[in-house]
């Protein structure tokens, strides 16, 4: 579990005690260095225990399930359990409503994931331009998760997504060119627009990356050590293995838990408070 931090808004992280262990079901496994196992969407995972708890939750890492201590639903799965279904899990409701549940339940996490970044690009004074069509765009996002499982099943997710991502961008150019980074940067890659690049073992110790975007960058098992990344964009970044030993992300935006706790820091590491150190930074596997 991450260090307790300040939300953005708690409805948006995820609740398991709420919840009916909807990802240990709903989601596929595949065995690899992330899974102990294969196991098909719609199948409990063995782990899972009749309260709907996770049986090896205290050792998932040991146990080889470290995808599951960098999975988090953003709060779908008590939205989904609690309101979509209004408290009826699916070992007990009607005939085919587990069925129901695991179809609706990706569609909600997506959908959660939005709200997260707006509620945080909201919380940036640079964006503020923007801020009217951002908190419509919230309220928009919002009505869509109290939706009939059959309009949820229904709707075009991705047709949603990029209509808030037209938002996020422009919150993104905003907030990083109150920061610098408008790519006029002199610094070792300060400012500079690195969306989507093949960053996978780059050698990036001490870089000067303050207000980049890194937008669905690959910085897999990337050496940021001491790397300078406040307000940077990291929406989307793939920061398995990234090494962010002492690296510097404050004021880093559009950063969530998982792509924190899929890589690997130091009690020097410096964050975002809207996130948590994880425990196996300096607990070991």
């Amino acid at each position: 579990m991450p260090d307790q931090i300040a939300d953005p808004d708690p409805d948006l992280r995820g609740d398991c005690a709420r919840c009916f262990g909807l990802c240990c079901v709903a989601l596929p496994f595949a065995r690899s260095a992330d899974f102990a196992l294969d196991k098909p969407a719609g199948k409990p995972c063995p782990n899972l225990q009749g309260d709907h708890r996770c049986g090896i939750h205290a050792g998932l890492r040991t146990k080889g399930f470290t995808g599951c201590t960098v999975y988090d639903c953003f709060g779908a799965g008590q939205k989904v359990s609690q309101v979509t279904f209004g408290g009826q899990d699916w070992r007990t409701g009607p005939k085919d409503q587990a069925r129901r549940m695991f179809e609706v339940f990706p569609v909600v996490r997506q959908l959660h994931e939005l709200l997260w970044y707006l509620t945080e690009a909201l919380g940036l004074p640079a964006a503020r331009p923007v801020h009217p069509e951002l908190r419509q765009a919230l309220e928009k996002t919002e009505r869509l998760t109290r939706q009939t499982p059959e309009e949820l099943a229904a709707l075009d997710v991705g047709a949603h997504r990029q209509e808030v991502n037209v938002l996020l961008l422009r919150t993104s150019e905003l907030a990083r060119a109150g920061a610098g980074g408008n790519g006029r940067g002199r610094g070792k890659g300060r400012g500079r627009d690195r969306r989507g690049a093949d960053l996978i073992g780059a050698r990036l110790r001490g870089a000067d990356l303050r207000g980049a975007s890194l937008r669905g960058a690959y910085l897999i098992a990337a050496d940021l050590t001491g790397a300078d990344l406040r307000d940077a964009d990291l929406i989307g970044a793939d920061l398995r293995d990234a090494d962010l030993t002492d690296a510097d992300l404050t004021g880093a935006f559009f950063l969530t838990q998982p792509q924190v706790n899929a890589a690997r820091g130091s009690a020097g590491t410096r964050l975002p408070v809207s996130v948590g150190r994880p425990v196996h930074w300096t607990a070991g596997d």
